[in-house]
């Protein structure tokens, strides 16, 4: 690890932590418990980006949340932060002082030291069998986490090789073990098996690379195989190093890939949930869609002898909604709440008629009369347009926002407030 110069900052840097995390870490331990938003403008980080940051500063324990709606975010206590450096130390110490004469041992004559005769930090494994008995060993010495990255179609393989059972060893130990992959029909098998032994993500992009992170101490890069230069297993080459330069590449890679992925479960959900049924709803053809609409109800109905089905409402509504202000979201500009706010008013005078201004800033909220909703059905314009507004904000600017619903009290003709705040 190279040695800091000086300053929380250096420190932070050096323990694995990306810069803009590390301001976003400074800021909360001066200011005291921040907003997500708050935290982005005081580092001057674009918010899509602060909410990654802040959600590994929550997973590695630098920041925890604090009250709700919105959330506030505190900073672990400098000097909680700095007692836990000071203990890892001394465990590290401890271990090399351990495991001094076997390490020793192992770079002199074991065939896969990670220090060449010309002094660089690197060593080619050659052949599957063999890749795989290395990464069994590796795995087995692991005292901290276990990062991997990995496609979809090597599951099988590293199956095949143990790695698994490796892995389901590490933690059993309690070390952190995150796997990021390709979740597909094609091998659903395989990732269930790994989803008990790793936290796992489904990569949204495909996989180019496969690499394995351990300890920050240690990096191994697969550089070839039959999907690539080589013709078989046999041709498989893998990397391995203790570069710090390779080292920070790779958390870097693997960090990138696990903040864009889906958590798993939500993967499988999706594989193993019937395809979604499209029942387009055309303008001034929406007798065809509901006479398809009644056709499958009395399908079912006659299926199972029931005499009545109810549609959820509200559900219905909010679906609908949604679909229209990521729709809206597409058309309209603004990089700002209020900037959002003020194009969305553009936009409903142009489209439907109805008017929309700012009437207050902080919380930042908006006034809508003559609403094309609420017309004729005030009572499904206030669901339809909270779950609307918030749609549109969520498309433009990220995150989750909460709308207030209009007070049921006051007729629709006269008006209906919406009090819009981050989740």
């Amino acid at each position: 690890m190279t040695r800091p110069k000086g300053g929380l900052l250096e420190l932070l840097l050096a323990h694995g932590v990306p810069e803009p995390a590390a301001r976003i870490y400074l800021v909360a331990s001066r200011e005291g418990p921040l907003t997500a938003s708050e935290l982005a403008r005081a580092t001057a980080i674009h918010r899509v980006h602060g909410y990654r940051f802040i959600r590994d500063l929550v997973d590695q324990g630098l920041l925890r949340a604090a009250g709700q709606r919105p959330a506030r975010f505190a900073a672990l206590p400098v000097p909680e932060l700095l007692d836990r450096w000071i203990a890892g130390t001394a465990e590290e110490l401890d271990r090399l002082k351990n495991d001094r004469e076997r390490l020793v041992d192992e770079v002199l004559h074991g065939p896969h030291g990670l220090a060449g005769a010309d002094g660089r930090r690197f060593t080619v494994v050659e052949g599957r069998p063999a890749i795989h008995a290395f990464l069994r060993r590796r795995i087995g010495a692991a005292r901290k986490e276990i990062l991997i990255s990995v496609a979809g179609f090597a599951l099988a393989r590293a199956i095949d090789g143990g790695i698994d059972r490796a892995l389901k060893e590490a933690q059993a130990r309690h070390l952190k073990v995150r796997v990021v992959t390709e979740a597909s029909p094609s091998n659903l098998a395989e990732v269930k098996l790994f989803d008990h032994v790793a936290e796992m993500r489904h990569a949204i992009r495909p996989m180019t690379s496969r690499a394995v992170l351990i300890d920050r101490e240690q990096a191994y890069l697969f550089v070839s195989g039959e999907e690539g230069l080589g013709g078989n297993g046999d041709a498989e080459l893998l990397l391995a190093t203790s570069d710090p330069h390779f080292l920070a590449l790779t958390r870097e890679h693997h960090q990138r890939l696990w903040a864009h992925a889906v958590p798993i479960n939500e993967r499988l959900v999706e594989l193993e949930s019937p395809p979604r049924a499209v029942l387009p709803v055309p303008r001034e053809q929406m007798g065809e869609t509901f006479q398809r609409l009644r056709e499958i109800t009395e399908l079912g109905m006659t299926a199972t002898g029931m005499e009545q089905i109810s549609i959820d409402l509200p559900d219905l509504i909010q679906a609908v909604a949604a679909q229209l202000g990521h729709q809206i979201g597409e058309e309209i500009e603004g990089r700002s709440p209020e900037e959002v706010a003020r194009s969305l008013a553009e936009f409903y005078s142009k489209k439907s008629g109805g008017k929309m201004q700012l009437v207050k800033e902080s919380p930042l909220t908006v006034k809508i009369t003559e609403c094309f909703a609420c017309r004729n059905t005030p009572e499904i314009g206030r669901v339809l347009c909270p779950a609307l507004i918030g749609a549109v904000l969520e498309r433009r600017l990220g995150g989750s926002w909460d709308v207030s619903k209009p007070d049921p009290s006051r007729h629709a003709t006269r008006g209906c407030l919406f009090a819009l705040t981050e989740g």
